[in-house]
This record gives C-alpha cells, sequence and structure tokens, in this order.
C-alpha cells in the first residue's frame, strides 16, 4: 500500500510542476520561434566598422551544416593598396590570396565553412577565383563556402567553388 501511495504522490507532483509552468514563459517560448529574421543590409558606405559586423551577421545565420569551423576572409576596400603598415609593400589582397591559396591547397575538411565577404564585391570575387583555380576537386568536398557580395559577381565565384568540390552559399550584400 505504501508503495502505490509514493508512486501516486510521485505522479500527482509532476502534474503540480508542470502545471505550474507560467503562460508568460509558453508564450516567449512561442515567440523565439515565430519571430522573423530582420532583414540584412549591407552597409551604404565601405567602412571597416560597420562591414565587419554586418558580415559577422550573415555568417552567423548561415552556419546550417557547418558541424566544425567557420574561416572568415574580409577585404577592405582599399585592400590592393599597401598600407604604412606594410613594410615588405604588400597589400592585404595579396597577404589574404596567399592565406586562402594555402588553405585550398591543403584542402578543407567536411563540416567547415570559408565566409567571403568585402565592400569590394568584385575584388573578393577575384580572390576566391585566383585562390580556387587549380585546386584539386574534391579539395573542399564536404565543407561550404559562403560568399556575400553583388550578384553580378555570383556565378563566377560560384564555378570556381563547385570546381573544388565545395557547397556553396551566396548572399547577396544589398
Amino acid at each position: 500500500m505504501s508503495r502505490l501511495l509514493i508512486a501516486f504522490f510521485a505522479l500527482a507532483f509532476g502534474f503540480v510542476l508542470t502545471a505550474c509552468q507560467s503562460p508568460d514563459e509558453e508564450e516567449t517560448k512561442t515567440a523565439a520561434v515565430k519571430a522573423p529574421e530582420a532583414p540584412l543590409v549591407a552597409p551604404k558606405t565601405t567602412a571597416d566598422k560597420e562591414w565587419v559586423p554586418y558580415l559577422q551577421l550573415v555568417v552567423s545565420r548561415n552556419m546550417s551544416g557547418v558541424t566544425d569551423r567557420v574561416s572568415p576572409y574580409y577585404l577592405p576596400a582599399d585592400s590592393t593598396v599597401p598600407g604604412a603598415d606594410d613594410a615588405d609593400g604588400r597589400s592585404k589582397y595579396d597577404r589574404q590570396l596567399e592565406n586562402v591559396n594555402t588553405v585550398v591547397s591543403r584542402t578543407v575538411l567536411p563540416g567547415n565553412m570559408l565566409a567571403f565577404g568585402s565592400p569590394d564585391s568584385a575584388k573578393m570575387a577575384d580572390l576566391i577565383i585566383a585562390a580556387f583555380t587549380g585546386g584539386q576537386p574534391d579539395a573542399l568536398k564536404g565543407s561550404q563556402v559562403l560568399f556575400i557580395g553583388k550578384a553580378e559577381d555570383n556565378a563566377r565565384v560560384q564555378a570556381a567553388v563547385k570546381a573544388v568540390g565545395a557547397t556553396y552559399i551566396f548572399v547577396e550584400a544589398k
């Protein structure tokens, strides 16, 4: 008899606990699920302080299928001009191209994402094409490449990315 009472009280206690959940908590959970994300709007200027957070937000919204890490690549608007701090005379574009070339030549493991974005979409597209040209057909198999840029650069980047076996994701910066 005492076992039956203990089981009954445990069951009753469980019902009491579930009934104690406030309606506000349920509404908050439902609202969080149903709330649409605000549309992304690309910065109107070429300022890094505006572009970097924008690109980070775009990447965070396109993480589906990423099971390992994201490698972001960014070029400022004036990336082909060596800066005062570039003692060797190499531009940011040159350095970034070397970095991406190295990554593609070593291959990228499945589950990773390479994310590319810049206020200068055409220059970033040029970098991707230059870095991916000549890569092994399966160098990026199982990984993703996210390009955030202008629609007119989409097709040429897509062709270069598909040639190395990656899944291609394009987000128009508009």
